[in-house]
């Protein structure tokens, strides 16, 4: 059957689409850090550092690095070594694409000595189960092939071994051909670091983060004839950075290079947004962002603004109807341990899940705007349901629904650090209502990012407990690699929830 398409009459106006520059405007964002980037055709994919979080290895697909889906997680739990405390879990992975099997190495925190692969011949999974590459002890390992076969270079943690190492590996096996050797200390940075491995033309590129992921953070490049070195420092390192700038997007580093069909190039880096007053706080964690790149006397130049990115609007409703999103994840027990959906396709049971002393084992997605509301529908209340905002274990504040004798009880706690205070008075709801718990970003009223403003909505009639600084949930105050996290958990029996709304709200990202 022809499908026809119908023209707008010439008098009604055509609306263009609002355009922001890749270099303030993420294409990936919420905590989405270590970025790393393969091509196969015109298909392009996407993966990032997911830490404690599982599902880890967080997959992305797109047609042209604008535009990004997300379409899987590589790691599931039984992946892991282990539960993980805040920030760590799965460190700076790599994904490269060879003779039909895409092979993605990272570096599980957890397990100590050597490095974590997965492959697939469908990036979408299923992904193999996991295996490491014994002997190769440090962070950030890269994939690169040559006529002799697989080298991994990564950022060695051995002390008899400094700088940036390198070692031949059988990768179906993992084992190493010949002892780990040091190719290059980088370029005289604090923290050389996220080595990627290119080859182009005759000569090999070696590629680091340096200079720490924070305000001092950079790119830096050094090249050879072959791939074990020597290498040759660019002679004007680092070759980008907005490191005492004004630049609304900071810590940028950590960048992956990635050709075109067309025989240009790009690249895919991370950065941060920070808002509020000195030293400024960023809330979302580092973020995926995309420049161009030109090669000049051999040389890759970064040009921040060759692409735009259309406005986004990143809001959801979910509910919960199987297959669940791959936007959901857990600090502690699986997801499914905690959620079940229901057998109508509307809505979940979530249940209660003992893990030894994780204190904020929940179902939660990452949030990806500097100003949004998040609305979670609540019935039939059996136990104590927590409706949060996570930074970490130490700084969240909660939304406490549980059932009680006459009806449920609503209360707002907050913890920072080792103090946990409940905030504003608890409130009975009517029972057998529905109720809706909010949490939003919004203006500040002081130096911070914005504000956090905790309520509850019952027959209409909202009521709010609390509004937070949002500063106490940056990482310039609790530290750490992570973001903004916003979920749900039972913190005793279960409870049903009918949906989840996440509303982003737009500000001048400038």
């Amino acid at each position: 059957m022809a499908t026809i398409t119908q023209s707008p009459p010439a008098d009604d106006p055509i609306v263009e689409p609002v355009l922001e520059s890749a270099a303030r405007e993420p294409v990936v964002a919420g905590f989405h850090p270590d970025p790393s980037i393969c091509r196969v055709g015109d298909d392009y994919y996407l993966v990032h550092s997911s830490f404690e979080y599982q599902p880890g290895l967080p997959v992305w697909h797109s047609t042209d690095l604008v535009g990004w889906t997300q379409i899987g997680n590589a790691l599931d739990h039984a992946a892991l070594a282990g539960a993980s405390n805040a920030s760590g879990g799965i460190y700076a992975p790599t994904i490269r694409h060879r003779d039909g099997t895409f092979w993605i190495i990272t570096t599980d925190i957890a397990a100590g000595d050597g490095q974590l692969v997965v492959s697939a011949t469908d990036p979408r999974g299923p992904w193999s189960a996991p295996w490491r590459v014994e002997g190769a002890i440090g962070i950030d390992p890269d994939l690169a092939w040559d006529e002799e076969g697989c080298i991994v270079t990564y950022c060695s943690g051995d002390p008899e071994l400094r700088g940036i190492a390198q070692v031949r590996v059988d990768l179906p096996s993992g084992r190493l051909l010949e002892r780990p050797r040091a190719v290059w200390p980088g370029a005289g940075l604090a923290f050389p670091e996220a080595p990627h491995l290119y080859r182009r033309g005759s000569w090999w590129y070696l590629m680091l983060a340096e200079g720490g992921t924070e305000r001092g953070h950079a790119v830096t490049i050094a090249r050879s004839r072959h791939p074990e070195g020597p290498f040759e420092a660019h002679p004007h390192n680092p070759v980008f950075s907005h490191r005492s700038s004004t630049h609304p997007v900071q810590n940028v580093g950590h960048a992956d290079l990635i050709e075109r069909p067309d025989g240009s190039w790009a690249a895919v880096y991370l950065g941060v947004r920070p808002r509020g007053t000195t030293p400024m706080f960023h809330v979302n964690g580092r973020e995926t962002f995309l420049a161009g790149i030109d090669w000049e006397d051999g040389w890759p130049v970064f040009v921040e603004d060759r692409f735009s990115v259309p406005a986004p609007d990143r809001s959801f409703v979910e509910i919960f109807a199987a297959p669940l999103s791959p936007r959901w994840v857990s600090p502690g027990a699986p997801v499914s341990a905690q959620l079940t959906p229901l057998a109508d396709g509307r809505g979940a049971r979530v249940t209660a899940v003992q893990t030894g002393s994780r204190a904020t084992t929940a179902v939660v997605t990452r949030v990806t705007d500097l100003r949004w509301r998040f609305d979670v529908d609540l019935d039939r209340i059996d136990g104590s349901a927590g409706i949060l905002l996570r930074l970490d274990d130490a700084h969240l504040a909660e939304v406490r629904v549980e059932a009680a004798a006459g009806g449920p009880m609503a209360s707002c706690t907050v913890r920072i650090g080792p103090l946990e205070q409940r905030l504003g008075d608890a409130v009975h709801l009517s029972d057998g209502d529905a109720v809706t718990v909010v949490i939003e970003s919004v203006d500040p009223t002081t130096g911070g990012p914005d504000d956090i403003v905790l309520g509850v909505i019952q027959s209409g009639r909202r009521h709010d407990f609390a509004r937070i600084d949002g500063r106490y949930f940056s990482t310039e105050v609790a530290g750490g690699f992570t973001g903004r996290v916003v979920g749900f958990r039972s913190r005793a029996g279960s409870f049903s929830i009918t949906s989840a709304t996440y509303t982003a709200h737009r500000i001048e990202s400038g």
